[in-house]
Order: structure tokens, then C-alpha cells, then sequence
């Protein structure tokens, strides 16, 4: 059984304690970008790794991730002591993270074996600390709050520091160039990764700890069951299953148009700098998330997910009928497209909370941390599928690097980009509609709570 530090249906959370809460992720999407854009091309044409060892490790660690972080939300779920569940793992996972960060972004000049031997330690150490960190600061969120809406206003403000630290990780090469060009100077590739780790490595170590200086864990301790029983009984819950497999297709949909829309841009479109158009979606993202607060209040929280993908996806078809000269009308539809991009990070989560209630109903656990586990596997999943499924396609449709494409290649890039999300997005809402725990279910489950 678990002891309570305090009452889990605590109505309202302060302003300072949102913002303590959102920072590391302003600051774990601001070493994402990096890691996942800028650092393979840095290994490759500056350090001089072959690509396809890059890829061979990029492709390991993502199975490394597959197995640490469903073991590291359980040993979370499990741990007792005076500094809580989730606290020690945030800060020793920070600190690893920052030194990882400024070995991984400041190779020193090695040759031959040494330097793929080099890369892959401090690329494992980078996501297994990265992990660390992860796991036991999205459980930490679930625990903060009871209340229906209130999750719903915190993780809105959660992932809007997320939209905003993906914002100023993509703008920080410009920035440095810039500053470099007014002294007079060019910034090499080294200088500039160093840059970055000695700007955005203290960032994850002073928001994590003020995080955890700030926010209070609610659970101290919880039940006995082992990794395997624990994992079965979560495949158990119901509602569950039908969240994250609704997530995880639309999360699919999602993926694809982030890894097409450059060669969307230049290939179909004929245009260039797809960077303002990503520009145009982020920031329709964050003005737009207070918005969905309101919605979730009026209507619930499923059916204004609902309602952002409905959003989507008439965007996203119209998208599919564009070519040649239609820069202005793809960035009217990406605006459109970005009103429900907020949803899609926020309420998802908010609703993954109150299934982690249920779960307490059932079992009379605090389990955030198997829950965050197996929801990050799904992410990383979609991912992978959307990125594999996209390029493998669309080299079988005919591409060719650097060259005018073939209709065919045109075609696929057209179906891939804009009408396979569509579909995606129709089968998550067919899926999302069975969703049951509505905000007088979960006032239900709230009352169970307070009776174990």
C-alpha cells in the first residue's frame, strides 16, 4: 500500500509550482533538437564518423531506451527513502545528463576505432541519463494534482515551455551566427556545439533541481509487486489500452509530416526555408494551447482532442491537392493545422493522469512511473515507424538525393505527408470515442480514491 505526504484531490496549483515543474522540459527540448537534428551531421562531416555507424548506434540505443524506461519508471514506482520516489532520480539523472552533454558535443580529436568507441559511450550514457531524468519527472506530474481541469491547465503549460525550448534549440545556430557575424567571425562546428554545451548542459542541472526544491512529492512509498505482475496488470486496465492506442496512431500521423516536410517543401511545393513554415506550426502551438484549456472545460477533455484532430485533419487534406506555387495556401493550412497541435501534447497527458487514478482504484498503487514507461516506449515507437515507414516508402516510390523526382516520388511524398495522418487521425478518433472516463467518472474514482 502506499502513505500519503498529502491528499491527492488537492483542487488548484500555484503559478510558481506550474512554472517549476515546466521548466525541465523547456530544457530537456532544448538539448533534443541537437541530439536529434543537428549532433549525426556534426559526427559525420566534422569528426568524420561513417553514417552508417552513426545509424547503427542511433538504432541501439533507441532498443537500449526500449528496456530503461519501462525499468526505470518501475524501480521509481518502487523506491522509498526521505527524498521520495521520483527526486533522486531527477537529480542524480540531471547531473549525469549535463556531463554527457558536454563530452558527447565536445569530442576531443581521436581516429579510427576510438572515436566510434568514443561516440557510442557517451551516446548510451547521454539516453540512459536522459531516461533518468525523464521517467520520474513526467510521473511526477500525475501526483500534483486531482483535479480534472487543473492537470489539464499544468500540462498545457508543461509542453508549451516544450514547444518554446524546440523553438530556441532550432533558432541557436542562427543566433550564434549571427552574434559571430557582428564580431567579425565564423563560427566553426566545434565552437558552435561547444557553445551549446556549456549554455544548455547547467540549464537540465538548475531547472531540474529547482523542480525538485519546489514541487512536493505526494507518495513516499508503494506496494511490493514485481516488474512482470506490475506491467501485466497495467495491459489490464482499459482505458489505458485504448489511450495509447489511439495515441500511438495518431502519434504515427504526426511523425511522418515532421520527418517529409523538407522534402515536402522543396520537392512538391518547389519552395524553400521549410524552417519558417515549422515556425508558423510551433508558434500557432503555444498561442493557441490556452484555448484548449477552455475547450477541455466545456466539453471534456476527450472530445476536445477529438475536436483538435477534426482540426488537423481538414488542414492536413487540403494539403494533399497542393504543388508548385502554393507556398501561401500551405501556410495558411499549416496554421490551421498548428491551432491543434497544443491538444495533441497537453490533453493526451492530462487524460493519461486519470487513467493513472483508475489504475489506483484497482489496485490501490501509485504506479505513475510503469505508466510514463510503456507511454514513452509508444512515442519512441511512433516515431521510429513514422520516420522508417516515410523513407523506406518513399525510396521504393523512386527518390533520388539531390535530383528532380519522378512523379511517382511526388505522388508517395503527397500521400505520406498529408493523407496517411489523415487516416491516421480518423482511426484515433474512431478509437478515442470508446474512451469512458468522463470528468463525472473520474469525480467517481476520486471519491473511491479517498476512501482506501
Amino acid at each position: 500500500m502506499i502513505r500519503r505526504q498529502r491528499e491527492i484531490d488537492t483542487p488548484h496549483i500555484s503559478w510558481p509550482d506550474k512554472l517549476a515543474y515546466s521548466l525541465p522540459a523547456l530544457s530537456l527540448a532544448i538539448i533534443g533538437i541537437p541530439v536529434y537534428v543537428f549532433l549525426p551531421k556534426f559526427y559525420t562531416d566534422t569528426i568524420g564518423l561513417s553514417m552508417s555507424t552513426i545509424g547503427i548506434l542511433l538504432m541501439a540505443v533507441r532498443l537500449f531506451d526500449a528496456v530503461t524506461d519501462p525499468v526505470i519508471g518501475y524501480l521509481s514506482d518502487r523506491s522509498a527513502g526521505r527524498f521520495g520516489r521520483r527526486k533522486p532520480y531527477i537529480a542524480s539523472g540531471s547531473v549525469g545528463l549535463a556531463i554527457s552533454i558536454i563530452f558527447l558535443f565536445k569530442p576531443p580529436v581521436l581516429s579510427g576505432a576510438m572515436i566510434n568507441i568514443y561516440f557510442g559511450f557517451w551516446l548510451f550514457a547521454l539516453f540512459f541519463f536522459w531516461t533518468l531524468v525523464a521517467i520520474p519527472y513526467e510521473s511526477l506530474g500525475p501526483e500534483m494534482t486531482g483535479d480534472y481541469h487543473e492537470r489539464t491547465a499544468l500540462f498545457s503549460m508543461r509542453d508549451g515551455f516544450l514547444i518554446i525550448g524546440t523553438l530556441l534549440a532550432a533558432g541557436f545556430p542562427m543566433l550564434i551566427d549571427g552574434i559571430m557575424n557582428i564580431m567579425g567571425k565564423v563560427a566553426t562546428q566545434r565552437e558552435l556545439f561547444s557553445f551549446m554545451a556549456f549554455i544548455f548542459a547547467p540549464l537540465i542541472v538548475i531547472f531540474s533541481f529547482y523542480c525538485i526544491y519546489r514541487i512536493k512529492e505526494k507518495y513516499q512509498q508503494t506496494g511490493s509487486d514485481d516488474l512482470v505482475k506490475g506491467f501485466s496488470a497495467v495491459l489490464k486496465n482499459r482505458p489505458f489500452l485504448i489511450l495509447i492506442s489511439g495515441y500511438t496512431i495518431s502519434a504515427v500521423g504526426s511523425n511522418l509530416p515532421a520527418t517529409l516536410i523538407l522534402y515536402y517543401v522543396e520537392y512538391v511545393l518547389k519552395a524553400q526555408r521549410a524552417e519558417g513554415f515549422l515556425l508558423i506550426y510551433f508558434l500557432t502551438g503555444i498561442v493557441f494551447l490556452p484555448l484548449w484549456i477552455v475547450v477541455s472545460r466545456k466539453v471534456g477533455k476527450k472530445r476536445a482532442w477529438i475536436i483538435s484532430m477534426l482540426i488537423n485533419t481538414g488542414a492536413f487534406s487540403g494539403v494533399f491537392f497542393l504543388g508548385p506555387g502554393d507556398a501561401m495556401i500551405y501556410g495558411v493550412l499549416v496554421f490551421f493545422s498548428g491551432i491543434g497541435f497544443g491538444a495533441g501534447l497537453a490533453l493526451p497527458s492530462s487524460i493519461q493522469a486519470d487513467v493513472i487514478d483508475y489504475d489506483q482504484v484497482l489496485t490501490g498503487q501509485r504506479r505513475e512511473g510503469r505508466y510514463i514507461g510503456l507511454w514513452s516506449i509508444a512515442k519512441k515507437l511512433s516515431a521510429a515507424l513514422g520516420v522508417g515507414i516515410g523513407l523506406v516508402l518513399l525510396a521504393k516510390a523512386g527518390y533520388q538525393p539531390n535530383a528532380e523526382q519522378p512523379g511517382s516520388a511526388v505522388f508517395m511524398l503527397r500521400v505520406l505527408y498529408a493523407l496517411v495522418p489523415c487516416i491516421c487521425n480518423i482511426l484515433s478518433i474512431v478509437i478515442i470515442s470508446f474512451y469512458p472516463i468522463s470528468e463525472q467518472a473520474h469525480a467517481q474514482i476520486q471519491r473511491e480514491i479517498g476512501r482506501l
